[in-house]
C-alpha cells in the first residue's frame, strides 16, 4: 500500500464504504433483479456507474485534461465508454483503446459504445500507440468475472499502464484482481483509486487487494434500499464499529466482571511470547490474568508486568487454574515437546471458551479434533498444516480456507493475513484494519491475548474474534499513522490498544 493510501484509510476516509459484502458471482446474478426492483434497465445502472466513476476522477484529479481510457469487451468496458463520453463532454482530451473480440458485446456495453461513437468519439485498437501526454488512465479492461490470468492483449495493456507515470482509476475492480478471492493470477492493474459499484466484493478486501486497489470508493447506484433488504452472510469489520461493541463500562464494574483468563505457554527461551499475550490481555480489559509457564520465566515476567499472576506450570496448578478460569488461551511459546503436549491434553476438554494459537495449532494438526467452544487463530502456514495442504492453496481462496477450518475443527477460525478472515459455522467477517507494519514477530501473540480478553468480557466466540481482530488492527493503524510501518514492534501496540478499546475517548488529543 502506498503511503498516501495508508494515510487516507487511517484518516477514516472509508467510513462511507458499507459493511455488507457480496460474493462476486451472487452479485452478478442479482444485478437484473435489483434493477427490476427499481423499474430501471441494466443500461441505466451502467450510466450511473460511469457517472459515479467520472465524479471520483474529477474530484481526485481536477486538473487532469488528457485521459487514456482502456475498455474491455464486456460490461466493464461499457462503464469505460460512459466515462469517456462524459469526459469528452467536459472538454477533456480522451483517447480510448478497446479490446476486440469475435463475440458481440453485451447489450448494455454495445449501447454505451454506440453512445460514445454518436458523441463523435473514436475507438482505437488495443495495440495503437499512446499519446505522448497522459494525465490519467481509466481501467475498464476486465471486470469481476475474471478467474484466470489476463490474456493478451489485455496483459500488455495492464503492464504498460502500470509502467506509465499517470495514475490509474479502476472501474469496479482493478483488472486482473479476482473479485471473489483477492488473488492476482497474472498481470494486474496497480490502481491509485478503485470505484466499485452496487456492493463490495470479497476480493477488494483480502488477499492481494490492498497492493492494487489504492483508495477504495463505493457507489450503490441507487440500489441502497434493495441491498438493505437482502440477507448478507459476509461483513466488513472496521474500527468505527468498536464504539458499538465496546460501550463505556458501568461505574460499579470490578475485576471479577471483566474475566478471569489463564494463559499457558512460554517453554524454554520463549518467555517473550507468553509475556506479550498476557500484557495484551490486560491492555484489552481482562480483569485477572494468570500465566502458567516455565519456572525460569516467573521472575522476568513479574518484573516486566507486575499485574500478571505468574506461576510454574504444574499438573496440580493447571487443574486449579482451569476451575478458576473463565477463559483459557494456550499456544504462545508452548513448543511441541512433552511439556506442552501434556498441558494441551489437559486443556482440550475445558468446557468454557478457549483460544488455541501457535504450537497448540501445530499439535492440533497432528491430532485433529472438533470443539465448538474454541477459537483457532492460524496464519496461512499453520492453516496449511491444519488442512493438510500447501500455503498457496490456502491463499488461493482465503474465505473458503477459513470455512474449511471451521468445518473440520468447529468453533471459530481466524485466518490471519492481509484482510484477516473471521469465520463461524454461519457468519464470515473480513477485517478491514491493520497494515504492513504488523509483519513482525509477536503480533500473533498479542492478538491471542486480545481475543482471550474479549472472551472473558462475555462476547461470543465469533464476536470476540471480530472485536479482537479489529482492535488489534486499529491499534497498529494508530501507530502506523504516527510513525510509519517499518520497525513496528508487537509491544508498540499496547498504548494504542488501550485507546482503541475505549472508543468513547478515542478522539481526545494525545502524544
Amino acid at each position: 500500500m502506498t503511503d498516501h493510501t495508508l494515510k487516507s484509510r487511517l484518516n477514516k476516509n472509508r467510513t462511507t464504504i458499507p459493511h455488507s459484502v457480496w460474493p462476486a458471482q451472487a452479485l452478478r446474478e442479482a444485478e437484473k433483479e435489483a434493477a427490476d426492483s427499481l423499474g430501471i434497465t441494466l443500461f441505466e445502472l451502467m450510466l450511473r456507474a460511469g457517472e459515479a466513476a467520472f465524479r471520483v476522477a474529477r474530484a481526485a484529479y481536477p486538473h487532469s485534461r488528457r485521459w487514456l481510457i482502456l475498455c474491455g469487451h464486456g460490461n466493464n468496458g461499457g462503464d469505460g465508454y460512459v466515462v469517456a463520453r462524459l469526459a469528452k463532454a467536459a472538454g477533456i482530451d480522451v483517447t480510448l483503446l478497446a479490446l476486440e473480440s469475435d463475440k458481440p458485446l453485451p447489450e448494455e456495453a454495445e449501447q454505451a459504445r454506440t453512445a460514445w461513437l454518436n458523441a463523435a468519439g473514436e475507438i482505437h485498437a488495443a495495440d495503437s500507440s499512446w499519446p505522448e501526454e497522459i494525465d490519467l488512465i481509466i481501467d475498464g479492461l476486465l471486470g469481476t468475472g475474471l478467474t484466470d490470468a489476463p490474456r493478451e492483449p489485455a496483459a500488455s495493456l495492464i503492464a504498460r499502464a502500470n509502467a506509465h507515470a499517470a495514475p490509474v482509476i479502476a472501474l469496479d475492480i482493478p483488472s486482473g484482481l479476482n473479485a471473489q478471492t483477492g488473488t492476482t493470477p497474472g498481470a494486474v492493474i496497480n490502481a491509485a483509486h478503485t470505484v466499485t459499484f452496487i456492493a463490495l466484493k470479497p476480493g477488494l478486501l483480502t488477499g492481494k487487494a490492498r497492493d492494487v486497489t489504492g483508495m477504495l470508493h463505493h457507489n450503490a447506484l441507487g440500489l441502497e434500499g434493495w441491498l438493505a433488504a437482502q440477507a448478507i452472510a459476509i461483513h466488513r469489520l472496521e474500527a468505527s464499529q468498536l464504539a458499538q461493541w465496546l460501550p463505556p463500562r458501568r461505574p460499579t464494574s470490578h475485576k471479577g466482571d471483566n474475566g478471569r483468563l489463564v494463559i499457558v505457554g512460554g517453554d524454554h527461551g520463549t518467555a517473550g511470547a507468553i509475556r506479550m499475550t498476557g500484557e495484551a490481555a490486560l491492555r484489552a480489559g481482562a480483569g485477572l490474568v494468570r500465566v502458567l509457564t516455565r519456572v525460569e520465566n516467573i521472575a522476568p515476567l513479574i518484573a516486566a508486568r507486575p499485574e500478571l499472576m505468574v506461576h510454574e506450570l504444574t499438573e496440580k496448578l493447571l487443574e486449579e487454574s482451569l476451575e478458576w478460569a473463565d477463559v483459557v488461551v494456550i499456544g504462545p511459546g508452548l513448543g511441541q515437546q512433552a511439556w506442552g503436549r501434556k498441558a494441551l491434553q489437559k486443556i482440550e476438554n475445558f468446557r468454557k471458551p478457549m483460544l488455541w494459537d501457535a504450537d497448540a495449532l501445530n499439535l492440533l494438526a497432528i491430532n485433529p479434533d472438533k470443539r465448538h467452544n474454541r477459537v483457532i487463530t492460524p496464519h496461512p502456514g499453520e492453516a496449511a498444516r491444519l488442512l493438510n495442504c500447501n500455503v498457496a492453496e490456502i491463499e488461493s481462496d482465503r474465505l473458503l480456507s477459513a470455512q474449511r477450518l471451521v468445518k473440520r475443527y468447529g468453533g471459530v477460525a481466524v485466518l490471519k493475513g492481509s484482510g484477516t478472515i473471521v469465520t463461524s459455522a454461519d457468519e464470515i467477517g473480513i477485517v478491514d484494519a491493520g497494515n504492513a507494519g504488523m509483519g513482525s514477530g509477536g503480533m500473533g501473540d498479542v492478538l491471542s491475548g486480545i481475543i482471550g480478553a474479549m472472551l472473558g468480557q462475555k462476547f461470543s466466540l465469533y464476536e470476540a474474534a471480530c472485536v479482537g481482530c479489529v482492535a488489534h488492527g486499529a491499534a497498529a493503524d494508530d501507530r502506523a499513522a504516527r510513525y510509519g510501518t517499518r520497525g513496528m514492534l508487537a509491544t508498540d501496540l499496547f498504548s494504542a490498544l488501550m485507546r482503541v478499546i475505549n472508543p468513547d475517548v478515542i478522539d481526545v488529543d494525545h502524544d
